[in-house]
């Protein structure tokens, strides 16, 4: 399948920025705006507590999803193209359970640190990934699945 001038995305859905690059890019942000303006949480004990569970658990939804992309023989890198639609698994509630397990370790990480600047880049994560990753994937996963990625998109929400 080639791109077309409708859809550039068809042969492979991320170029640039890659998703990691943007993943590492919001632990930065995280880090860099506790440093420069730290803002501490209140109720340190229960933000501590909620980061830690937001931690394992943004970590086992990257891996469980991980798993399951491997077991159905398709790409698991984002600028690899699709060569299975995958709906089983953390896929059956969520488009995009990696980047949502993401999402949670970067707020975990506020949490943990009781720091708001995690939780801001968390919010500036989700919006990035999505303009610079999933509007693409979407893009490509249509080109590629047609009528079977749109009732997926139908049935499954983007992040949850």
């Amino acid at each position: 399948m080639t791109g077309t001038p409708d859809n550039p995305y068809a042969d492979r859905p991320n170029r640039f920025p890659l998703p990691p690059l943007i993943f590492a890019g919001a632990l930065a942000l995280g880090y860099g705006l506790n440093w420069l303006a730290p803002v501490a949480l209140p109720l340190a004990i229960v933000f501590k507590a909620a980061g830690a569970l937001a931690l394992g658990a943004g970590l086992a939804l990257i891996l469980w999803a991980s798993s399951t992309l491997s077991r159905a023989g398709t790409a698991i890198l984002p600028h690899h193209a699709a060569r299975r639609l995958v709906t089983a698994g953390p896929f059956a509630w969520s488009r995009n359970p990696i980047y949502l397990g993401e999402a949670l370790i970067i707020g975990g990480f506020g949490g943990v640190e009781g720091a708001l600047g995690y939780l801001v880049a968390a919010a500036v994560f989700v919006m990035a990934m999505t303009h610079f990753a999933v509007v693409r994937e979407e893009a490509h996963l249509a080109a590629r699945f047609g009528a079977d990625w749109q009732a997926y998109a139908a049935r499954v929400r983007r992040w949850v």
